[in-house]
């Protein structure tokens, strides 16, 4: 088991709330940080009455220690000349030794994050329940986080574990000699109570201090979260709204006497550029970020300095007004560790609270974690051990590919890797024995990573491991095959692009015989053509019943599909990351790798 977290900055303490709290946006455009109101004087003019203190911040990290692979492990970044470049970035390593150069000389800084610091993770922390990411995180120094919805991917009583420590329940310890420690930071939740009792889940808020300065933090995940996560997990809990909360909250701090707040929310937006260092607050037509957080933002309470989010993994820093009119931050760093958002908060110690004038807001930019620095030494000797422990089974070759099979990085409605995902499914579960399916489908957010031919480790290029399938695929949900008629197919793939999904679309990813038309020239459930969608070859019926196979997630509705409630004669089959690696197995060799599909199932009209 992972040994004591460490304690860092001893000067500094962390006051929690007695209960739990919501997600703060923490990083925005990229502006000076000493802003102040007319007539004040900055911190070297008038030592003692302001002092400038750094945010650092990052979300959605999802267990990812080591480096990601392929797109998934790179970031945008816009040239001088307007071109973009790719760069590597991400991995524990580098975040570490990011966080660690970055506070130097800044003797009042602050790490926060936004949430899904785990879950969805790779199988280095996947296959230990996500305690070497809470590891890492106790030696980076993180301070605090709000939850995420991957946080409850196994359930409420597994998150109260990684906060408070102790083997899991049904594997044990993994190391002998050592318990599992916990989180030595706060998963805030203010917005997730109980239904019987009404009290949140775990801490609500809690309260930075060092040398007078108070800062306080309320983090909360989406209000949407039972629509995204099994629903058996998270059986007696309630979501409330982000808004409502953080305002309750920042109440309750300031009868405290803690005028200065940062929302840490896991919810976020989708920037009018996927270039991390893109001027946000750009005012041409276009610019800027659309998305939930904009409406949270508009109308969270002038308490709040400001939002740290997450969940969207897009990197902005942006500034939006709050309801006063005055501009306040918001900012994510995209995801896996690949960026952190540096903000300075210019604490006023006459008032308490953080300077923010009708000009300007705290100052904040986002920085690459590029692999070019050197590694933190502790992490690489966390990454090692773990590994250790999960080479077993993470080694074990499980198929081969010709090249690059994008999944998560592609930037069409239809992946490559979607295609051999559904495949997959299909072949695992059409025999008459194994639920006799005719179609397999599967939710885009269910595929991690991309399969990259490139070697991750020692296995060489072009050789798929247990490993690198279960990144991909870390849920290990249980695939069903259920009763359909050819209306309720219709109506699900109409739910794609409507309803909860009409502002941002979720497209499912079909097995091979499945075919039809996406016009998105069109707006909510007219985008799929009704006479173009076909099973192999044949127009839907709408009275006919189809076996369709699909994960567990899926079948209870997740992702905004209600209509898959409605499925009847279900079977369970194998794991999802099983019909994968069988199907890797059994469709490729040495001799004959796997080729990268051509996507071309669903045809786009643009």
């Amino acid at each position: 088991m992972p040994s004591t977290p460490q304690r860092r900055r001893p000067a500094s303490r962390l006051t929690v709330g007695l209960t739990a709290g919501a997600a703060v946006l923490a990083a925005a455009i990229g502006v000076t940080a000493t802003a102040l109101p007319a007539g004040a004087q900055s911190a070297h003019q008038r030592p003692g009455r302001t002092v400038d203190v750094q945010l650092l911040s990052f979300n959605d990290f999802h267990g990812n220690l080591e480096p990601p692979q392929g797109s998934s492990g790179t970031v945008e970044e816009l040239q001088p000349d307007g071109t973009k470049k790719s760069v590597p970035a991400g991995g524990v390593e580098y975040l570490a030794q990011s966080l660690r150069t970055a506070r130097k000389g800044h003797p009042y800084s602050i790490t926060a994050a936004a949430g899904d610091l785990v879950g969805a993770s790779p199988l280095l922390s996947g296959l230990f329940h996500d305690e070497p990411t809470v590891e890492a995180m106790n030696k980076l120094g993180l301070d605090v986080t709000s939850v995420g919805n991957h946080e409850f991917d196994e359930g409420r009583v597994e998150l109260t574990r990684l906060q408070k420590g102790g083997c899991h329940p049904k594997d044990g310890c993994y190391e002998d000699g050592k318990k599992f420690a916990g989180a030595g930071f706060p998963y805030l939740t203010a917005n997730v109570t109980d239904e019987k009792t009404g009290k949140p889940l775990l801490k609500p808020y809690t309260v930075w201090q060092r040398k007078g300065v108070k800062i306080g933090f309320i983090g909360v995940t989406l209000e949407g979260t039972p629509d995204i996560v099994n629903a058996e997990g998270i059986k007696g809990l309630k979501f409330h709204d982000e808004v409502e909360t953080i305002d309750k909250y920042a109440k309750v701090l300031n009868k405290q006497g803690v005028k200065a707040i940062v929302a840490l929310i896991h919810e976020g937006g989708m920037p009018a550029s996927t270039s991390y260092n893109y001027k946000c607050d750009s005012p041409g037509p276009g610019d800027g970020i659309s998305g939930p957080i904009t409406e949270i933002a508009k109308h969270v309470t002038p308490k709040v300095d400001a939002l740290v989010t997450g969940h969207t993994h897009q990197a902005y820093a942006c500034t939006i007004p709050d309801p006063s009119g005055r501009p306040r931050t918001v900012t994510s760093a995209a995801s896996y560790g690949k960026l952190y958002t540096d903000t300075t908060l210019t604490y006023d110690r006459r008032t308490h609270d953080i300077v923010r004038t009708s000009v300007k807001a705290p100052g904040a930019v986002n920085h690459v974690v590029d692999r070019t620095q050197p590694k933190a030494a502790d992490m690489t000797s966390l990454i090692a051990r773990w590994n250790k422990l999960a080479a077993p089974v993470a080694n074990r070759p499980v198929g081969h590919i010709s090249a690059d099979i994008a999944g998560r990085g592609a930037a069409t409605p239809e992946s490559p890797l979607g295609d051999v995902i559904s495949d997959a499914q299909l072949e695992a579960t059409q025999a008459a024995d194994k639920g006799g399916a005719q179609l397999a489908l599967m939710n885009p957010g269910g595929i991690r990573s991309d399969l990259a031919y490139k070697a991750s480790g020692a296995e060489g290029d072009g050789v798929v491991t247990y490993g690198e399938a279960f990144t991909i695929q870390p849920f290990t949900n249980m695939m069903n095959v259920v009763d359909l008629t050819g209306a309720q197919l219709l109506t699900a793939l109409q739910q794609q692009v409507s309803g909860p999904n009409q502002a941002s679309p979720k497209i499912l990813q079909v097995s091979k015989g499945l075919t039809y038309t996406l016009d998105l020239t069109k707006s909510g459930a007219d985008r799929i053509v009704k006479d173009s969608v076909k099973l192999n070859g044949t127009p839907l019926d709408p009275a006919k019943t189809y076996r369709v196979a699909m994960n567990e997630f899926l079948a209870g509705g997740g992702d905004g599909f209600p209509v898959f409630k409605e499925a009847k004669n279900k079977y369970v089959g194998p794991s999802d990351v099983d019909a994968f690696t069988a199907y890797l197995t059994a469709h490729s060799s040495a001799s004959g790798p796997l080729d990268p599909p051509k996507a071309d199932r669903i045809t786009v009209v643009k």
